[in-house]
């Protein structure tokens, strides 16, 4: 039975599409923070004052000029996720399997220049945020969510000055590119119509509907930062990273969706209404923002073995309240409240010699997602992160970075209800492992 658009199920778009900005990952909701496996083996303590490579180029562009002659660090962290789901019930029938994030490695690449004593020019290219969630096809909470894949990639040319041996500035334009496709369950149930006098005659029961939205689009962004040496064993580093608007542009398909159609005459039974499935397509629109990010940290050398790093971040995620998504039926609105979150860290490391130094350090990462607004698109929560690196330089112009993390989360409880989508109710337990390699080579 072929019917107008005009779906009633289509309010599940906006849950659909909000899966755009959320998942599970490194940081806070869906944010990485696999830029520097250097970093990493600290647990990402003194990332905007520690000047280990050119990845500093992301941790903070000022620390560029205190490193000398050109160089180049590329690498990866490969994710190892694990989601256990317990004490789950719902309205709908289904599986609770878990584990619905794959594993996944995540790239990078810098490279610094000098352009004279004072100026340094630097390129980064990777992945600030990105998730996939991929659920069982009959995950009990599939209503709600049950697919999710986005990406997001940056490539930050950046300039460095250095103002005098104790003090320095960083600035970087970042070019970034979103693509996103997100997926939905949508329940089924019994076809027929209505007729005149309200009373529904039912001619066939529908299995589950889907709904599928993809959309992409690139924006700039920007980021600066200074960094300060008040001692020779003592730097103090701030950088910032922008907020960078997004209006991704797509499809929304709607494949076996349940709803009204337009009102027809039927030749014996006079004026119905169609209920049943059909399929359609929709251009689709939905503008986010994605959140600023301050850093400031301090690095300290105790002395020429161990080095002391500590670091607080706030990622400014209450600007993010509502997504909005418009498409060639109506605009709709799913509210979102995340509120800022905050990131704690501290690191050590020991230089054994002139070829070997080891790492190692603990963080705190606050959710942005309170209990009443968790979803199974983003079912996370507070995390402890704990890390243990190396770097090995056999000569003097190579390096090589290995480290080891663990993210441990706290039960994230949700429940979700909808008058359409029914009841799901769960407990999550959620962890990672994540291990990263890079090299680093100077000219």
């Amino acid at each position: 039975m072929m019917m107008h658009n005009k779906f009633k199920p289509l309010t599940l778009a906006a849950a659909v599409a909000a899966a755009t900005v959320s998942g599970q990952a490194m940081a806070g909701a869906f944010q990485l923070n696999e830029q520097s496996v250097s970093a990493q083996g600290t647990s990402f303590a003194g990332r905007a004052s520690t000047v280990n490579d050119a990845s500093i180029v992301y941790g903070n562009p000022a620390g560029m000029s205190f490193l000398s002659g050109a160089q180049v660090t590329g690498g990866t962290t490969y994710l190892m996720p694990s989601s256990d789901i317990s004490n789950a019930s719902g309205s709908a029938a289904g599986t609770n399997d878990g584990d619905m994030v794959p594993d996944k490695a995540i790239p990078f690449a810098y490279y610094v220049q000098p352009i004279n004593d004072n100026l340094h020019f630097g390129l980064g290219v990777y992945a600030p945020f990105g998730l996939v969630t991929d659920y069982d096809n009959d995950f009990q909470g599939r209503y709600f969510g049950d697919y999710s894949d986005v990406k997001v990639a940056t490539i930050q040319p950046t300039i460095s000055v250095k103002f005098s041996e104790q003090f320095s500035a960083g600035f970087g334009v970042t070019y970034n590119r979103i693509e996103g496709k997100l997926g939905a369950r949508t329940p089924g149930g019994p076809v027929g119509y209505y007729d005149s006098t309200g009373a529904f005659t039912p001619t066939g029961v529908e299995g589950d509907g889907r709904v599928v939205v993809e959309g992409d689009d690139e924006a700039w962004g920007f980021t600066w930062g200074m960094m300060y040496k008040p001692w020779q064993s003592t730097t103090f580093g701030l950088a910032y990273h922008s907020e960078v608007d997004y209006d991704l542009e797509g499809d929304a398909n709607f494949e076996n969706v349940r709803g009204q159609g337009d009102p027809v005459n039927h030749p014996i039974l006079g004026p119905i209404v169609p209920v049943g499935a059909a399929s359609a397509k929709s251009d689709a629109n939905l503008g986010i923002s994605l959140p600023a990010t301050w850093d400031l940290s301090v690095t300290h050398e105790l002395d020429d073995q161990w080095t002391l790093m500590g670091g607080v971040s706030l990622v400014q995620w209450g600007s993010f309240d509502k997504l909005v998504v418009e498409n060639d039926v109506r605009e709709i609105v799913e509210e979102q409240n995340y509120e800022n979150s905050m990131q704690y860290a501290l690191g050590a490391s020991y230089q054994l010699n002139d070829q070997w130094v080891f790492r190692s350090g603990v963080a705190y990462d606050e959710s942005p997602i309170s209990d009443e607004h968790r979803t199974v698109r983003v079912p996370s929560g507070d995390r402890m992160i704990y890390s243990v690196g190396a770097g090995w330089t056999p000569v003097q112009n190579l390096t090589v970075d290995v480290a080891y993390t663990y993210l441990d989360e706290d039960t994230a409880s949700l429940s979700e209800e909808d008058p359409e989508r029914g009841i799901y109710e769960a407990d999550y337990d959620n962890s990672a492992h994540g291990f990263g390699a890079q090299v680093t080579y100077r000219f």
